[in-house]
């Protein structure tokens, strides 16, 4: 059973690093001229309907100009968080993780997608806000542009495109303002659809998706020179503001009857949503049901997943004894489905027990 995962990760850096600049003062407050007026089924939202279309757990590979290289693996869970939001967090560690949204917002007379991308890479606090501008829909293809709030395309411009099971997500950057524009290419991730079953509760739970506005963003930005920060203060829609969303602990133990993992070894905590194990050996078919995983350092055997969908899943750890990222001979394992579930704003926890090695 191949895990492709080490490292993938630093995908998501990409569309961070798309972002960055030094961070601004900020007001949530609402003018009396930009008053959003009433939302129903019939308002043009434009971008809506990328909600429905980016849901599900999508796999692909990441090409980029920078000197982060390319990576053929970059695993995400998109799944509605409210009627009119969706999400997914990725983390590698408690260092470096990224969280993504799009959701319904009223900006410039007008009902928009926008679209949040922040987090953490090597110990660096990244936000952004891009809202959508663009938007071309046919029968066989989808195109989404984002830019920045206040500089628009001379900042930065996600372009997200759909056509029949692949998704395309394509960053450009002004590389922290040096060029004019966002012209130099920082991301380019295509890649396939795995899974549509497992962000169906949460769709049927919010009738998902509806014409209703998350923020008002009229007069947030304010005074800022564009919407890119470089810490969490004044965030107008920070993690800990997300609705729905719940907390996983999670753990490994090793065996007794196991050689002792070496300190700082590497140790996957990889989490799906259907069993990776059956009753005759591994379930290859179900890789494709990968949610999240974390990478700890050998004797830390626990981390906190933090703004976590709702929903059933299993646990599964195993030692990189070769560090190639890969299950391979001399790998420990385990060999349980360890079930849990998370329940709306809820918490859980779990543990799972590496007992087998890689013959």
């Amino acid at each position: 059973m191949q895990l492709t995962l080490k490292n993938t990760f630093v995908a998501a850096a990409f569309l961070l690093s798309v972002f960055i600049i030094a961070c601004n003062h900020h007001n949530d407050s609402t003018t009396v001229n930009n008053v959003p007026p009433p939302i129903t089924s019939s308002t043009n939202v434009l971008g809506y309907n990328l909600l429905s279309k980016i849901c599900g757990i999508w796999n692909g590979a990441v090409t980029s100009t920078t000197p982060l290289g390319n990576y053929p693996v970059w695993i995400v869970d998109f799944r509605p968080i409210s009627a009119s939001q969706v999400s997914a967090k990725n983390e590698l560690d408690s260092l470096n993780n990224i969280f993504m949204s799009f959701f319904i917002v009223y900006d410039s007379s007008q009902y928009k997608l926008a679209f949040r991308n922040g987090g953490g890479f090597a110990g660096m606090v990244r936000v952004s806000y891009a809202v959508c501008d663009s938007v071309t829909e046919t029968s066989t293809y989808s195109y989404y542009r984002f830019v920045d709030f206040i500089k628009g395309s001379k900042r930065d411009i996600v372009e997200v495109s759909f056509y029949d099971d692949s998704l395309h997500i394509k960053a450009y950057t002004n590389v922290n303002n040096s060029l004019p524009s966002a012209t130099q290419v920082h991301m380019d991730w295509h890649a396939v659809i795995q899974d549509t079953t497992s962000y169906q509760p949460a769709k049927n739970a919010f009738s998902f998706p509806q014409k209703t506005m998350v923020k008002n963003f009229s007069n947030t930005f304010t005074g800022d020179v564009e919407t890119v920060f470089y810490t969490f203060n004044g965030d107008p829609y920070p993690e800990s503001a997300q609705p729905y969303l719940g907390q996983s602990t999670l753990s490994y133990t090793v065996s007794p009857t196991l050689p002792t993992i070496p300190s700082g070894a590497p140790v996957y905590l990889i989490v799906t949503t259907q069993p990776l194990i059956g009753n005759t050996g591994p379930i290859f078919a179900n890789l494709i049901y990968r949610s999240r995983y974390v990478i700890l350092s050998n004797p830390d055997n626990s981390f906190l997943f933090n703004y976590m969908h709702p929903g059933s899943y299993y646990l599964y750890a195993f030692y990189d004894a070769d560090g190639n990222g890969t299950l391979s001979p001399g790998d420990y394992v385990s060999t349980a489905n360890t079930a849990f579930t998370l329940a709306p704003l809820g918490t859980v926890s779990a543990s799972t027990q590496i007992n087998y090695v890689i013959p």
